[in-house]
C-alpha cells in the first residue's frame, strides 16, 4: 500500500465516521475517533453488502457502504453507552 492509498483510506474513514455521526445523534468521537469508526464501518458495511449480495464499484459507493457500516457501529455502541 503506497502513501496515497493510506491517505485516501484515512480520509474516507474520517468522512464516513463524520457522516455517520451526523446520522446517528450523539455519535461524534472527534477526528481520530471518526477515522477509526469510519474504517471499522467500512469493513462492517462491506460485510453487510456481501451478505445482501450487493456488489458495486466506485468511490462514491465505497463511501456510502462505509457510512452505512459506521452508522450501524455507532448504533450498536449507543446501545451499550451510558446515558
Amino acid at each position: 500500500m503506497d502513501a496515497l492509498s493510506i491517505i485516501l483510506f484515512l480520509v474516507f474513514g474520517a468522512v464516513a465516521g463524520w457522516l455517520a455521526g451526523l446520522l446517528v445523534k450523539g455519535g461524534g468521537f472527534g477526528l481520530i475517533g471518526n477515522i477509526i469508526i469510519g474504517i471499522i464501518g467500512g469493513f462492517i458495511g462491506g460485510w453487510l453488502m456481501s451478505l445482501a449480495h450487493i456488489q458495486k464499484a466506485g468511490l462514491l459507493w465505497e463511501l456510502i457502504v462505509a457510512v452505512i457500516g459506521a452508522a450501524v457501529l455507532l448504533f450498536v455502541i449507543s446501545l451499550f453507552k451510558k446515558k
